[in-house]
């Protein structure tokens, strides 16, 4: 652990506690509400972690699934579930008995975790988007494109991509000196959120923040929306209309999934960047809607619009029940 990043500190009622370890705060402001928020999050995490097994289950377990767009599923299922492990249980904590103390340490490994997850999130949304590009735009080549090869590739591409790109976070974190308060106002250590407390000069980390975001959402929308641009030329060039909805809802899954992740993603980066009177209390809700709204409802959105995963998951049911019956008799 850098020097710098250990320094005295003050818990929540100023008495002098370890120097190595900071005290997440949850959502300041709404503090009379914890009990009642833990509510919705127990959900949500709940939610998560019953969905994405399914899915993996499910896509695992159907020889049938075993294609492009349901591997990339099965890659964005399982980083949400290292995400929400990431947040949901130190939040629950927080929002149940306020315990919000974590080790210097911790703290930088759920910051290095949290956003390298967002990013290799957000790389794997771009493939969806790639697949569903090839597959209306090429169908005829859609087989010999994506292949098991390149789709293990694309995979190890996210993860190296999302940890890359966070691995100077650490290092401008370590270098910073905290000479006042180690209290985070804030339900997890975000990366600005932890840097607002230092007491030297914090650039590199703002210009490190802005490049990071920029780098993976900006670059990765601005490729999404101009593989809808060459979706959408296709569709309309089609003659039966049919056709057109069929293969329009094709995508109808992954634009849900991509609306779900990105508006509360766009939303607190405007708000923290240029929001400077938007109440703090709004700024960590809009935080926490990002982290745990896209992990839980993401399986929803494929369950239920798409019709291959909706049979599969009634068919592993049914047979569960009649093993359930049979054991009884």
């Amino acid at each position: 652990m850098p020097r710098a990043f250990v320094q005295p500190m003050e818990s929540p009622n100023h008495t002098n506690l370890d120097p190595s370890v900071f005290f997440l705060l949850g959502i300041p402001g709404l503090e009379q509400f914890h009990l009642w928020l833990s509510l919705p999050v127990c959900c949500l995490g709940t939610a998560t972690v019953v969905g994405n097994i399914t899915i993996l289950v499910v896509v695992a377990t159907e020889p049938a699934l075993h294609k492009p767009v349901y591997l990339f599923l099965c890659m964005l299922s399982t980083i949400d579930l290292a995400a929400s492990f990431s947040t949901v249980p130190k939040l629950l904590a927080i929002l149940w008995c306020g315990a919000g103390h974590i080790s210097a340490t911790a703290c930088l490994a759920q910051m290095f975790f949290i956003h390298a997850f967002c990013m290799m999130e957000s790389t794997v949304l771009l493939a969806m988007a790639f697949d569903r590009y090839v597959a209306i735009c090429h169908p005829l080549h859609y087989a010999t494109i994506l292949t098991d090869t390149i789709i293990f590739r694309i995979g190890v591409v996210a993860m190296v991509r999302g940890s890359i790109l966070m691995l100077p976070c650490p290092f401008l974190i370590g270098r910073l000196r905290f000479c006042q308060s180690h209290v985070i106002p804030h339900t997890y250590c975000e990366h600005m959120a932890v840097v607002k407390l230092a007491c030297g000069d914090t650039r590199p980390n703002h210009v490190y923040g802005l490049t990071a975001a920029l780098l993976v959402i900006g670059v990765d929308l601005f490729w999404i929306g101009l593989s809808y641009v060459f979706i959408a030329r296709a569709v309309l060039r089609l003659s039966s209309h049919e056709a057109r909805s069929k293969a329009l809802g094709t995508c109808g899954s992954h634009v849900c999934v991509i609306l779900i992740s990105y508006t509360p993603a766009l939303f607190s980066f405007f708000t923290h960047r240029f929001g400077h009177h938007v109440p703090l209390h709004i700024h960590i809700l809009l935080a926490n809607v990002y982290l745990l709204f896209p992990p839980a409802l993401n399986p929803m959105v494929y369950g239920v619009k798409t019709k291959e995963i909706r049979e599969r998951v009634v068919r592993v049911f049914q047979r569960g029940q009649g093993t359930g019956i049979k054991v009884s008799e």
